[in-house]
């Protein structure tokens, strides 16, 4: 029971860490700055599209952001850089709570199996044999019980926040892809421009 009980208190641990995380991150969350920065980029004023994310706490802004600062060197791995880094923030402990939820069901199994041992390890004393069988076998149940237990208290918490950082690393891929678009288009944009208004090597002899 020792080693389910500190399983318990780690688990419960984690569980409250991510929900405050998590809580946290909803607050952080800023649409409309996003929709500001994607709109000054759409109008090709890169600078304050910078601006608009800098020091923001939004994950989105902050890889936005590098990738602005980024790109005219190398916008795509700036962006999967800061993409990268938010990802392992929200995933975080996940691993911790992947592993709790496995090991809770075999700690409980192992108290089973040792509460049974003990059980029938008293069978041989007839005064002792019914009380302590029936101890035994109580020991056997309250383990796993309290493994099963943690496990489910685990796999809820679990699930939930792997769905939300599934749902992070789409919306990143989405605004990274919007953002290498728009700027590609203002690039393309610039060329065409500066075709039209440079002169053809025909009409110049013709001058």
């Amino acid at each position: 029971m020792w080693p389910i009980l500190i399983v318990s208190i780690v688990a419960l641990t984690v569980v409250l860490e991510r929900c405050i995380w998590w809580g946290g991150r909803w607050f952080r969350r800023d649409p409309k700055r996003i929709e500001k920065v994607f709109t000054a980029i759409e109008n090709g004023d890169t600078a304050e599209a910078s601006r608009l994310s800098r020091s923001s706490r939004d994950p989105v802004l902050r890889m936005l952001w590098n990738g602005l600062n980024h790109q005219h060197s190398s916008l795509e791995a700036a962006l999967q850089v800061a993409a990268g880094i938010e990802i392992k923030r929200a995933g975080r402990f996940l691993v911790v709570m992947d592993t709790l939820v496995t090991l809770a069901p075999l700690l409980g199994l192992l108290g089973t199996i040792t509460g049974l041992i003990r059980s029938f390890s008293f069978l041989g004393n007839e005064e002792l044999a019914v009380q302590a069988v029936t101890g035994g076998i109580a020991e056997a149940l309250i383990a796993t019980a309290c493994g099963l237990g943690i496990a489910i208290f685990a796999l809820i918490p679990f699930n939930f926040f792997t769905s939300r950082v599934s749902n992070l690393e789409f919306e990143l891929q989405t605004a990274a892809t919007n953002l290498e678009v728009m700027l590609q288009a203002q690039t393309a944009e610039k060329g065409v421009t500066i075709q039209s208004s440079t002169p053809s090597s025909a009409t110049r002899s013709s001058i």
